[in-house]
């Protein structure tokens, strides 16, 4: 029996939106079923290139359409979201899934309620590092990660710990699995309204730390993590899908050689660096996959609504902590 074709669509089609659209194009057992977008000339250019329908509104979209990405500015998202449950669609909303916590349980609340999925945008949880990671991290003890971008208008309706730093909020509390105790944040504005640059170090109940830094005033892209665990040191960047590990026994030898004095103190190239090899993959065309196939057979997604909210509601308590110190600065 032929699989059933699921009958998708985006609402937004900006820089990131014509990416969902090229690929529901090319997934096998999807039908594109066209696209909203409320710029006029955004949409013909979309429209002419795909050869893609536009729908007058979220109405007439929710009507021709079984799942939804949503793909439009953080603050819009409820109000994008809310009108496409409501006529039965499944949804995959672009992190963070809205800007406020309320709107996030208004969101979870309407899906409930109309017996449908809610996956959320947390794009590096289908990045081919974090595969390996959810493989390879067992008992993490200090945790690293830097995500820095240079400036760009996009994304700056909201903070730079909702625009960038929750993709490793919620990296890490994938990987440590344990509740939040204690937030220590600072954070600087820039250029915009909000905090352009941050940091963060979370101390978790199992005795993890966490140290998350994150710039949209960069002059170069950095996307990296690094986690030290008592089976040894894991260094991995998101951006080139690519890194190594150290294993303690490695670590070891490479002590007892400069106590031996075989190797000076500081000489890396004698380090026992063990490269990973990765099987590359477009992070996004994986995690739409993922939400076509969730669907089809009704089961929650890897990244639910749930797991989004609480990557939110952490997201919004560091941001609260930075503007919190810079008004009492």
């Amino acid at each position: 029996m032929a699989n059933p074709v699921l009958r998708c669509g985006v609402a937004g089609v900006g820089s990131l939106g014509q990416h969902h659209v090229r690929i529901y194009q090319s997934l096998p057992d999807v039908e594109f079923a066209g696209f909203f977008e409320a710029n006029d000339a955004r949409a013909a250019e979309i429209a002419a290139r795909f050869g893609a329908r536009r729908f007058a509104s979220l109405e007439e979209m929710a009507a021709e359409c079984d799942a939804v990405s949503v793909v439009v500015p953080t603050d819009r998202h409820a109000e994008v979201a809310l009108p496409l449950l409501a006529g039965g669609c499944h949804l995959l909303i672009e992190k963070p899934i809205t800007a406020t916590l309320e709107q996030a349980e208004r969101v979870l609340a309407a899906a409930r309620a109309a017996g449908v999925l809610v996956q959320v945008g947390h794009i590096e949880h289908f990045n081919p590092v974090m595969s390996f990671l959810e493989q390879e991290v067992s008992d993490p003890r200090f945790i690293t990660a830097d995500r820095l971008a240079p400036f760009t208008p996009r994304g700056t309706e909201v903070g730079v710990v909702l625009d960038l730093m929750i993709h490793d909020i919620g990296i890490v509390l994938e990987l440590v699995k344990s509740p939040v105790e204690k937030i220590d944040s600072v954070g600087v504005s820039v250029l915009s309204r909000s905090e352009d640059i941050a940091n963060a170090r979370l101390q978790f109940a199992n005795g993890c730390v966490a140290n998350l830094s994150a710039s949209r005033m960069s002059l170069k892209k950095v996307r990296e993590i690094r986690i030290f665990q008592s089976s040894g040191y894991l260094s991995f960047d998101f951006m080139n899908q690519s890194g190594h590990l150290v294993k303690r026994a490695g670590m070891l030898e490479y002590a007892q050689k400069i106590i031996a004095g075989a190797v000076k103190p500081g000489d890396l190239s004698a380090v026992p660096l063990e490269p990973v090899p990765l099987e590359k993959g477009e992070p996004l065309a994986l995690e739409l996959a993922h939400f076509v196939e969730s669907v089809k057979r009704a089961r929650q997604p890897k990244v639910s609504g749930e797991l989004a909210k609480s990557a939110l509601e952490l997201a919004i308590i560091i941001t609260e902590q930075i503007r919190a110190g810079a008004r009492r600065s």
